[in-house]
């Protein structure tokens, strides 16, 4: 089972970044999938949520009205669309998958106890 992060880098502030989640050897399109974030020094924070038929999504405050999340299960990707980045959105971005086939709306932030399988990670970094 893998599941990569894809499309981290470096942008200025006010740019766009689009981050892939991409499964390989499950179907993904069974299960919510979360997105998180970490800053050095700072816990790991849950972002987004997206179900597994895609009809249901919840952001965090931080990000809500900036970012968001979207699925192609025909591809197995889970996408993360940033728009208007902020410095203080630099961190390392992870997404992570939540095995119960029960889990099919989303609420407020992911908690990550909640998500059970997680991807490597890729740099979001915001600066000019």
């Amino acid at each position: 089972l893998q599941l990569v992060e894809i499309g981290g880098g470096d942008v200025q502030p006010g740019g766009s970044l689009r981050l892939s989640c991409v499964a390989s050897e499950f179907n993904l399109g069974y299960y919510a999938v979360g997105w998180f974030r970490q800053a050095p020094g700072k816990e790991r924070e849950g972002i987004s949520c997206i179900s597994p038929s895609g009809i249901s999504t919840s952001y965090a405050d931080s990000v809500k009205g900036r970012f968001a999340t979207s699925r192609d299960n025909a591809k197995n990707t889970v996408y993360l669309q940033m728009d208007n980045l902020k410095p203080e959105d630099s961190a390392v971005y992870y997404c992570a998958t939540n095995w119960n086939e029960d889990f099919r709306v989303c609420a407020g932030a992911p908690r990550e106890g909640q998500y059970d399988y997680w991807g490597q990670g890729t740099q979001v970094t915001v600066s000019s």
